[in-house]
């Protein structure tokens, strides 16, 4: 795992091994699995990409102490912060739940520096989101930030969710590790894997 810190941009010895999954092509078999539901499974694509995960620090607390009808803008905010930064990065937003977010880059392209945009994405967040979570320190007394986690890998893209609200997702180790990484990261800090390093290199 590598350390990147706002404000310093150092790269510290990366220490995260991951492993790839086997690859289960870019089909799109269909079929139906008989029973209580007739459901129909579409087969994932796999694809090469660079996943984002964001979470807010300090939401709990914000929670705590605000109404929750008054935690709704916040988070809109939040989220459009992050989205934004996203898609002017060449990015895409695959979920957002709570207080994280996912994204990735270089899935239309893996041709593509995912890495790079991955990162300066990540960076832009940090930026973006500090004179808000200052704002709202003045305003409600509650310290906050953004925890950042970065890894590039095979990702397999599939529609998921319940009948008639399926979406697009991102799954697999890549995700898992980037997720890990994130729940590691401090408020203000971007933790990158050593797959996203050797990639910079």
């Amino acid at each position: 795992m590598a350390t990147v810190r706002r404000n310093t941009g150092r790269i510290a010895t990366a220490l995260t091994r991951w492993k790839r999954p086997p690859s289960v092509g870019d089909s799109h078999a269909t079929g139906s699995i008989k029973g209580a539901l007739d459901v129909t499974v579409i087969a994932a694509q796999t694809t090469h990409a660079a996943v984002l995960f964001a979470d807010m620090r300090g939401y709990t607390g914000l929670a705590e102490r605000l109404p929750c009808a008054r935690v709704v803008p916040l988070l809109d905010e939040f989220f459009t912060i992050l989205a934004r930064v996203t898609v002017a990065f060449g990015g895409q937003v695959f979920h957002m739940a709570g207080d994280g977010m996912m994204a990735g880059f270089g899935v239309p392209d893996p041709r593509r520096s995912s890495a790079r945009a991955a990162l300066a994405a990540g960076n832009a967040m940090l930026r973006r989101f500090a004179p808000v979570a200052t704002r709202w320190r003045d305003d409600f007394a509650v310290a906050t930030g953004i925890g950042i986690g970065l890894h590039l890998g095979e990702v397999a893209l599939a529609f998921l969710g319940p009948p008639g609200k399926q979406a697009v997702t991102m799954i697999g180790d890549t995700a898992n590790v980037a997720a890990r990484l994130c729940s590691r990261a401090r408020a203000g800090e971007l933790l990158l894997s050593g797959a996203i390093a050797a990639a910079l290199v």
